[in-house]
């Protein structure tokens, strides 16, 4: 199993496949034809039926400029992956050369059917049961499994991104205004904040504050601002409104959440390794669910639960998100998006709380590694028009003008 820097990546929102993924596909472009003064590009299947939502156009247009620059959007032709778009690339109307991109979720492009920037395997394990055994033939937390094989640099890493998640809430609390495109959506992140902090019940304040920071996250996110994939960018807003919560107003250390931080990462690389990350293959339960499983690992771990109550919450977590669909109104990482990772971050702080009591009475029969194995088939088992194509559920139910 890779490194969980794969799970973590800072960059330009609101899709990390439909916008990270294509912005590092341009840039490959780039540097391979140098000498190009024309790209052509076509997108197929999710890409080209919510690439205007999700501004790929944009981010392609603007990382290629000030090359001419030609975008098809086939709605025709199908490919083996939903997330696949061809650049060709010319010069004086001759062409250099054409290839695909495949853009598999979290911001990670294939490259004509080979990984880009392939990297070694650093964990010898790839299931949680695995890893669990390790552990406790050890003596080991999941933390200090994770510090054994990242290596000591890994540390900075993780630094820069609980920065960067903190930066992305805090700049999302003060923003105010109306969000890109036909939704006219108002960001409300601001205005959440000033109601949980005018609230007496401690339970409604805690709640609604997690919330906001949540819609701050996401709302930069749908915004084209920069975020932290976790493991997606259209679940961006679940695991930084929990660190933001923890640390700022729980006053929990740095130390802990960092660790915490590192925990969460792990789970999303056993989901993305034995299953996958992206919405357009599984629905928002690859994405959305995901992170829920992420975040309700971090919170058991940073209340100090065995590793079998953190393995318990991650379970919890992705479970009660089983089948969610994904349905983005307009094409836009907005509705059901933002709401969609304001409840996941509470139900976070749920899951761990559920954990850390039930595996005092009972042992789990439905173990992580089971219920990732089962959001893939269910992945499969979705219809296209409930996976990322803007064709079903609430995108044909909600007006996408107002």
């Amino acid at each position: 199993m890779q490194s969980i820097k794969n799970i973590y990546k800072i960059g330009p929102g609101p899709s990390s496949s439909h916008t990270f993924g294509p912005m590092k596909a341009s840039s490959y472009m780039l540097e391979k034809y140098p000498e190009a003064d024309r790209f052509d590009v076509i997108l197929y299947g999710s890409l080209a039926l919510t690439g205007k939502g999700h501004l790929t156009d944009m981010i392609i247009k603007k990382t290629l400029n000030p090359k001419e620059t030609n975008i098809e959007f086939n709605l025709k032709d199908t490919c083996k992956h939903p997330n696949t778009m061809t650049i060709e690339a010319f010069k004086e109307n001759q062409s250099l050369g054409k290839h695909q991109f495949v853009s598999v979720g979290g911001g990670k492009i294939e490259i004509d059917g080979q990984k880009n920037d392939e990297v070694d395997d650093v964990y010898p394990h790839s299931t949680m049961d695995d890893i669990q055994n390790y552990c406790k033939q050890r003596h080991l937390r999941l933390d200090q499994y994770i510090d054994i094989f990242e290596g000591p640099e890994f540390d900075a890493y993780i630094k820069n991104i609980f920065k960067a998640m903190l930066k992305c809430v805090k700049t999302g609390l003060n923003k105010t205004g109306v969000l890109p495109g036909s939704l006219k959506l108002d960001r409300v992140a601001h205005a959440l904040f000033q109601s949980a902090n005018s609230c007496e019940d401690i339970t409604d304040k805690n709640n609604l504050l997690v919330c906001s920071y949540a819609y701050a996250a996401s709302e930069q996110n749908a915004s084209g601002g920069t975020v932290v994939t976790a493991p997606t960018m259209g679940s961006c807003g679940v695991l930084p409104s929990l660190v933001y919560h923890f640390y700022h107003d729980l006053h929990y250390p740095k130390v802990t959440l960092i660790q915490g931080l590192k925990v969460a990462g792990l789970i999303g690389n056993l989901i993305q390794t034995n299953a996958t990350i992206s919405g357009a293959k599984a629905g928002c339960q690859a994405e959305v669910g995901a992170a829920c499983a992420m975040g309700s690992a971090m919170v058991a771990y940073c209340q100090m639960q065995a590793n079998e109550q953190i393995e318990c919450a991650a379970e919890i977590g992705l479970e009660h998100h089983l089948g969610l669909t994904c349905d983005p109104v307009g094409g836009y990482v907005m509705i059901p998006c933002i709401e969609r990772n304001a409840v996941a971050a509470t139900r976070c702080i749920d899951a761990a709380r559920l954990a850390k009591y039930i595996r005092n009475v009972k042992k789990n029969r439905v173990s992580f590694d089971m219920v990732v194995k089962t959001m893939n088939l269910t992945g499969k088992k979705l219809p296209i028009e409930l996976k990322e194509s803007a064709l079903g559920g609430l995108a044909v139910v909600v007006p996408d003008k107002v």
